[in-house]
């Protein structure tokens, strides 16, 4: 059986319970050694062995899944954050289905949840923003004209940028382009939830100067709009007493 587990986005104790009990039995884990925090290794037992798919080709990943399912054995594959985002599983997965062989997937704290906890910040604040984007800028990868950051911009939106920080500079200049004002509070999350987290605040006119001053160029997000700095709000109708619910009626 091979296990697709979310390690979450760096605290060793952010995984889910579901995921270190995978980790524990596994015979096999493949893990993103790159991003995943090497902690969540000492969960394993001690006849288990290790890849590190940083140094791996896809059909490295694969050979080494092949063999330990021809064995019995149980694999994880980790990933970092929660790998329905940017974790390249669904080309795994494709090759495992043309193969016959079983699989399952354990979701894990993303990163752009431990971004919102290091700035302690809600994304969705009422008459502030309610809708979150979540993206990317085009590097090597490239992304839908329809999907690029300059068109998101347009809808002032709360936007969470991953892979984007070596790309300051092109980033400022697309939210610029699409509509957001010089002004608007932004924010550079380095390693949310690791030991050397780092939370820098800005604003999009001076995000490259930011993360050049902090020296952020990988392992960050880049959060984006009115909501990062987390005032201005009304307040939820969802507690007020004036305000009924099929739980709690309104009070005069």
């Amino acid at each position: 059986m091979i296990h697709f587990v979310g390690a979450g986005c760096g605290a060793a104790d952010l995984i889910t319970l579901r995921g270190k009990a995978l980790l524990e039995r596994a015979d096999v884990i493949i893990y993103a050694g790159s991003l995943v925090n090497p902690a969540l290794l000492e969960y394993k037992k001690e006849s288990c062995r290790v890849y590190d798919s940083a140094r791996m080709t896809l059909e490295e990943v694969l050979a080494v899944m092949y063999e330990a399912e021809a064995a019995g054995r149980d694999t994880v594959r980790l990933h970092t954050g929660d790998p329905c985002l940017y974790g390249a599983i669904r080309e795994q997965m494709d090759e495992l289905d043309k193969r016959g062989i079983a699989y399952d997937y354990c979701p894990g704290v993303s990163a752009f949840s431990g971004a919102a906890a290091a700035l302690k910040m809600e994304y969705t604040l009422p008459g502030i923003s309610q809708s979150v984007v979540i993206t990317r800028m085009a590097g090597r990868t490239p992304v839908p004209e329809r999907e690029s950051v300059r068109s998101f911009a347009a809808h002032g939106a709360t936007m969470v940028l991953f892979l984007s920080a070596g790309l300051a500079e092109q980033t400022q200049a697309e939210l610029l382009a699409g509509g957001y004002g010089e002004d608007t509070p932004a924010a550079i999350v380095y390693k949310a939830s690791w030991p050397d987290e780092k939370t820098c605040l800005c604003t999009v006119g001076t995000l490259a100067q930011c993360a050049q001053e902090n020296g952020i160029s990988r392992i960050a997000l880049i959060v984006v709009g009115d909501a990062v700095k987390q005032s201005g709000y009304a307040r939820s109708k969802l507690y007020d007493p004036a305000f009924s619910t099929e739980y709690r009626p309104a009070k005069e």
